[in-house]
């Protein structure tokens, strides 16, 4: 009984931030497809110069989890730029990926505690649904920042989700010329970004018909899942050519699953965001590759876009963040701390 009250409130303020959006003619968001959107490397040259904000300024944060390294680099973006101008700034999360009441609880404590902009990356589409209601009544304004994406989001900030599965599709359609079985390993169930990045791999390795995607399941964002599925995925297809993992920390499960099964060396395996742990692998030949969503350019992106908007300017509903697929082949050229260069090679790209 409790979970269906908990289930029939979230599916409550789902219907009524859909009908506050409406009323708003806000159509539910696809962050993907939104047609009111721009790249971040137009924002200096359509707004101008981030602008000063008011002494005194607060913002707040809400991700997923901490024990995540995108999470964390996410955060430190914000930082940057909060250190930068001389912000205060707090960024809190959930205990982990999967515990969605908890995260509600953070985000709304945080709505009374006088900041003038929330930053919230939801662990699923609805979750965070109550809050942002609650900071939309209190006057705070709340930047949705990848990956999920709540419905009623006036604005988001984050890369393309479909992209990433394209991109490591492409990869095996230009580098496995003769096809193959392949498989995906998932991230939550119901979740935009997981959802987005299969769809974008599947539909693109499926278009070339050379490809059979024999396994698609969900590791809930798990390494350990992640080993499990892989290891009953290459025991099922031992002729498999390739996995591809909607994150990192599942990607490197799955490569020790391929190890396990003495198959590194003829199955490919890819994830997505980019974090140091997936660099290193690279770099030692375990990883065939991740796509790279930079999550601290983005943390300094999604900072400064929210400081636009509390100077009043008429961004557009989404701003779209970079991503590249990372490989052997040009590893060293990402693998930096320095955000500025980063900045710099991608607007270069």
């Amino acid at each position: 009984m409790q979970h269906f009250l908990k289930t029939t409130l979230v599916v409550g303020a789902f219907a009524l931030t859909l009908g506050m959006a409406q009323a708003q003619d806000l159509a539910p968001l696809n962050s993907d497809s939104e047609a009111d959107r721009m790249d971040w490397s137009e924002l200096d040259a359509k707004f101008g110069a981030l602008p000063a904000p008011a002494a005194g300024t607060k913002v707040g944060g809400v991700s997923k989890t901490l024990t995540n390294e995108y999470w964390r680099s996410l955060g430190q973006g914000y930082q940057n730029v909060a250190d930068k101008l001389g912000l205060e700034f707090v960024y809190q999360a959930a205990q982990n990926e999967g515990d969605q009441l908890g995260q509600l609880s953070t985000a709304e404590n945080l709505i009374s505690q006088g900041f003038a902009a929330l930053l919230f990356s939801p662990q699923t589409d609805a979750n965070l649904i109550p809050a942002v209601e609650k900071a939309k009544a209190a006057g705070i304004p709340v930047l949705n920042v990848n990956d999920a994406v709540i419905p009623s989001a006036e604005n988001y900030v984050g890369n393309v989700q479909k992209g990433n599965g394209v991109n490591v599709a492409q990869w095996f359609i230009d580098n496995r010329a003769d096809g193959g079985k392949v498989a995906v390993i998932e991230g939550q169930p119901g979740v935009y970004a997981a959802g987005q990045r299969t769809a974008g791999f599947t539909e693109t390795i499926n278009a070339s018909g050379k490809f059979e995607v024999v396994a698609s399941v969900p590791a809930n964002w798990s390494r350990e899942e992640a080993f499990n599925a892989a290891s009953t995925i290459l025991q099922q297809y031992p002729d498999l050519i390739g996995f591809y993992a909607n994150n990192d920390g599942m990607a490197l499960g799955v490569v020790e699953a391929v190890k396990a099964a003495g198959k590194a060396d003829s199955v490919a395996v890819f994830g997505t965001d980019g974090v140091s742990d997936a660099y290193a692998a690279i770099k030692a030949g375990d990883l065939t590759g991740t796509v790279d969503s930079f999550p601290v350019l983005t943390g300094e992106i999604a900072m400064e876009v929210a400081l636009r908007l509390l100077a009043g300017q008429d961004l557009p509903r989404v701003v779209a963040t970079p991503q590249a697929l990372i490989t052997k082949d040009n590893v060293e050229t990402y693998a930096t701390s320095d955000i500025a260069a980063l900045r710099a090679a991608l607007l270069a790209k």
